[in-house]
């Protein structure tokens, strides 16, 4: 019996094209089988894979974001030159004014959902929001 060379150097080709690792091919009486090892792409996989993890342990994020519930204008004191409602490092609990956001003319109180310390905030007085917009940040 004699085997084609040409069919096992095809099969070889869909191999590495599909990336697999296993490839069966029968005609008739013959059947081919042709298989890669591929273990220093597993290795190499494994080895990204655990940078990876480790990356991802230092970066932890403590922080919790206060988003806006409604698109409109903010306000960050219940009037122009007024005391703001929030500081940076002013601990708030939840149920504090963070901010106005004026929508249709109405001006609606944004309360803090969260307790905790303003680490950031992320708008400027009088700037358009969007909904879901980050207004603060809290750690």
């Amino acid at each position: 019996m004699k085997i084609n060379k040409n069919i096992i150097k095809e099969l070889n080709d869909y191999l590495d094209e599909f990336n697999l690792t296993e490839i069966e091919y029968t005609e008739n009486d013959v059947k081919v089988k042709v298989s890669k090892a591929r273990i220093s792409n597993n290795i190499e996989t494994a080895q990204s894979f655990e940078k990876k993890i480790v990356k991802e342990e230092v970066s932890i994020d403590n922080t919790k974001k206060i988003t806006s519930p409604i698109i409109g204008t903010a306000y960050l004191a219940p009037e122009p030159g007024g005391k703001k409602f929030i500081e940076i490092g002013q601990k708030i609990n939840k149920g504090d004014t963070v901010m106005i956001v004026e929508a249709m003319k109405t001006m609606n109180h944004v309360p803090s959902p969260l307790d905790g310390v303003v680490k950031e905030i992320n708008v400027e007085d009088g700037q358009p929001l969007e909904f879901g917009q980050t207004i603060a940040t809290l750690e």
